[in-house]
């Protein structure tokens, strides 16, 4: 690497924190009961407000998680949303407070306001306070048995921490 590469890596990493950066997960693996599943991680406001929007297929071991630096009532909503999706709420310690099935909405009409149509759009409360939502295909959840106070085992402490 020449020399002004490496004072310009170097200040990158002093400005930005390296460290922080390494251990950022981009993807974390999640056991429920026999099956793996890897899922995407969306820990800031940018990957959170994005999602699953536009995606045409969800992969059956795949799937998102959404980090929040906080725990608090949340609801999930499907604008520009293409598939079907199951979400879990899950509280600070990784104990399910409540399962939907979120379904594909009717999109935008041409003559609709953007206002209007994310009014219409159907909202799926956690219920309780939750930190963390995670996203599968649909049907996953329910074909696996994950109901409301079911405990998720998850490294909640090294999640937490990549939440912004």
């Amino acid at each position: 690497m020449p020399r002004h590469a490496l004072i310009l890596a170097v200040l990158a990493c002093a400005t930005t924190g390296c460290d922080r950066l390494r251990s950022d997960p981009e993807a974390v693996a999640i056991q429920i009961g026999a099956e793996r599943f890897t899922v995407e991680v969306a820990a800031n406001d940018a990957t959170r407000i994005q999602g699953l929007k536009g995606v045409t297929e969800i992969e059956p071991s795949g799937g998102m998680i959404f980090i929040f630096p906080n725990s608090q009532v949340r609801s999930f909503w499907m604008p520009d949303c293409l598939v079907d999706i199951d979400v879990m709420f899950l509280d600070p310690q990784g104990r399910v407070t409540a399962v939907h099935t979120m379904r594909v909405e009717t999109a935008q009409g041409a003559d609709e306001a953007r206002s209007a149509y994310e009014q219409r759009l159907k909202r799926y409360s956690s219920v309780y306070p939750a930190q963390f939502a995670v996203e599968f295909r649909a049907g996953t959840l329910g074909r696996l048995g994950v109901a409301v106070d079911t405990k998720i085992p998850l490294d909640v402490a090294r999640l937490k921490a990549v939440a912004r």
